[in-house]
C-alpha cells in the first residue's frame, strides 16, 4: 500500500523528541553561517549567492540526469542579479527557466504559494511543453492521459516500479489541501516544514515531469522563509546529488510505508547540515578575500611608492623680453 492510499493521508507524523536535536544542530549551523557571511558586506555576499545558486540550478538537474552548462547559469543568474560579468555567451532557455524558477523560490520566498505560481514554475521549466521527445501537459496538473503515473527504472519491457502516485482525479484536491498547509502559518519551524514539503510534493507528483526539481525549489523557499534571507551560502541540491542514490531509496521507503516519515526527516535534517558543513570549503574563496581586505584596508597609500614621489614646487624665473614687458612668469 502507498502512503497516499491509507486512511489518513495526508497527516504525517514524525518522531518529534528523535529530530529534536538534529534540528538543534541544524539551527545552530544556519546561525553560525549567516554569521560568517554577514560581515562580508553586500558585493562579497552576493558574490558568495552566486556561486551557491549556480551550484544548486547545476545540481538539481543533475539528479534528473539532465547536464546543464554551468557558465550558461551563471551568466543568467548574474545578470538577473544585477552583476557584471562582461560579455555574456548565448543562453539555451531551459537554462533561464530554472534560473528563474530558483531566484523566484529564494528571493520572492515572503510570497505565497499558489496554483498560478507552481504553474509558471512548470512552464519554466518547459519552454518547448516537451520532455525530451515527449509532448506533456505544461502548466498545468497531469491529466487522465498520463495515468497511472509511475516511478520506473530499469530497460524497456524489464521495468522496476518503484512508485505510483495518486490518480490524477485526485490532483485538484490534493494540491488544493497542499497549498493550504504551506501557507498557513502555524507555529511549524519552517525547517521542519521544508523537509515535510519537499515529501508531501514530490508523493503527490501532480505534474508530467520536473516535480522533483519543483520540489527542492519549494523547499528551499521555506529554507529561505527560515532564514529570513534573499541570499543562500549553501547548496541543499549539492548535497543531494552527492547522495542522490540514498535520497531515492528514503523516498521509496517513506512513500511505501505509514504516515511516520521519521527516516525522512532525519535524512532531510542530515543532509542540510552536511551541506552546510560543506558551505565552509565553497566559500573559503570569498571568506579569504573580505580577511584580505579588511587586513590591508588602509595600506595602500601608507605603503605606496606614491607616498615618497616629491612634492611639486613654485619655480621662478625671468622670461624672455617681449616689446615693453619685464616681469617673471610662474610656473610648477
Amino acid at each position: 500500500m502507498y502512503i497516499h492510499e491509507r486512511k489518513d493521508w495526508p497527516e504525517l507524523e514524525w518522531n518529534h523528541a528523535a529530530l529534536g536535536d538534529l534540528l538543534a544542530e541544524v539551527r545552530h549551523l544556519q546561525g553560525r553561517l549567516l554569521g560568517r557571511t554577514e560581515s562580508l558586506g553586500f558585493p562579497l555576499r552576493e558574490e558568495a549567492t552566486l556561486q551557491s545558486l549556480t551550484q544548486d540550478v547545476v545540481k538539481t538537474s543533475e539528479i534528473e540526469e539532465e547536464n546543464l552548462d554551468a557558465g550558461q547559469v551563471r551568466s543568467s543568474l548574474a545578470r538577473r542579479m544585477g552583476l557584471a560579468m562582461g560579455a555574456l555567451p548565448p543562453i539555451d532557455r531551459n537554462v533561464e527557466g530554472i534560473v528563474e524558477v530558483m531566484l523566484d523560490a529564494t528571493r520572492n520566498q515572503d510570497e505565497p504559494m499558489t496554483q498560478e505560481r507552481l504553474f509558471a514554475w512548470h512552464a519554466a521549466l518547459f519552454p518547448t511543453a516537451r520532455s525530451g521527445m515527449r509532448h506533456i501537459t505544461v502548466g498545468g496538473w497531469r491529466t487522465k492521459e498520463s495515468d497511472p503515473m509511475q516511478v520506473v527504472s530499469g530497460p524497456f519491457g524489464r521495468e522496476k516500479v518503484h512508485y505510483e502516485a495518486p490518480d490524477s482525479s485526485r490532483l485538484k484536491k490534493e494540491m488544493t489541501r497542499f497549498i493550504e498547509w504551506f501557507n498557513d502559518s502555524s507555529r511549524m519551524d519552517p525547517v521542519i516544514k521544508s523537509a515535510q514539503a519537499h515529501f508531501w510534493f514530490v508523493t503527490i507528483h501532480p505534474f508530467e515531469d520536473g516535480n522533483g526539481r519543483i520540489a527542492r525549489a519549494i523547499a528551499d523557499l521555506m529554507l529561505a522563509r527560515s532564514e529570513k534571507s534573499s541570499q543562500r551560502f549553501y547548496s541543499m541540491s549539492s548535497q543531494t546529488q552527492l547522495e542522490r542514490n540514498a535520497y531515492y531509496d528514503v523516498l521509496e521507503k517513506c512513500q511505501k510505508g505509514s504516515l511516520d516519515i521519521t527516516h525522512w526527516m532525519e535524512w532531510f535534517l542530515n543532509c542540510l547540515k552536511r551541506a552546510m558543513a560543506a558551505s565552509e570549503e565553497s566559500l573559503e574563496p570569498v571568506l579569504a578575500k573580505a580577511r584580505f581586505w579588511k587586513a590591508h584596508s588602509g595600506e595602500f597609500f601608507q605603503n605606496s611608492r606614491f607616498k615618497s614621489l616629491p612634492v611639486p614646487r613654485k619655480r621662478w624665473f625671468r622670461s624672455k623680453p617681449t616689446g615693453l614687458q619685464r616681469g617673471y612668469t610662474f610656473r610648477t
